[in-house]
């Protein structure tokens, strides 16, 4: 009875390793030792910056509204407790989107909160 070998799923593993390191330099391209750590790193590393990402991106949209605000004589905090007490419930990057695209519609939003403050 021959023995059996697993070098079939090995190779295969070990190719989608290296498929997976293309374009990385040196000797983690071409070599699964050095690929396979540099793959597993890389993952490590995205996973960690997705999160990132998503708080860069919500601080940007917050100094943006910011800044309309400011613009029209509210402070951004205000603006949002105003939002939050007239149930208005809209998020940052639409916010944001507004303050950039239609001045109109966010100038209104603007408004609305102020008098609700008076």
């Amino acid at each position: 009875m021959p023995r059996v070998t697993s070098s079939v799923a090995s190779r295969k593993r070990r190719l989608r390793t290296l498929k997976n390191a293309r374009g990385y330099f040196g000797n983690k391209s071409r070599l699964f030792r050095y690929a396979k750590d540099a793959v597993q790193h890389a993952g490590k590393y995205s996973y960690r910056d997705r999160k990132v990402r998503a708080r860069e991106f919500r601080k940007l949209w917050i100094v943006r509204i910011n800044a309309a605000c400011r613009a029209a004589g509210l402070k951004y905090s205000t603006f949002i407790a105003g939002l939050k007490a007239l149930n208005i419930e809209m998020d940052r990057k639409q916010l944001s989107e507004l303050a950039i695209n239609d001045e109109a519609a966010f100038a209104s939003l603007v408004k609305k909160v102020a008098d609700l403050k008076k």
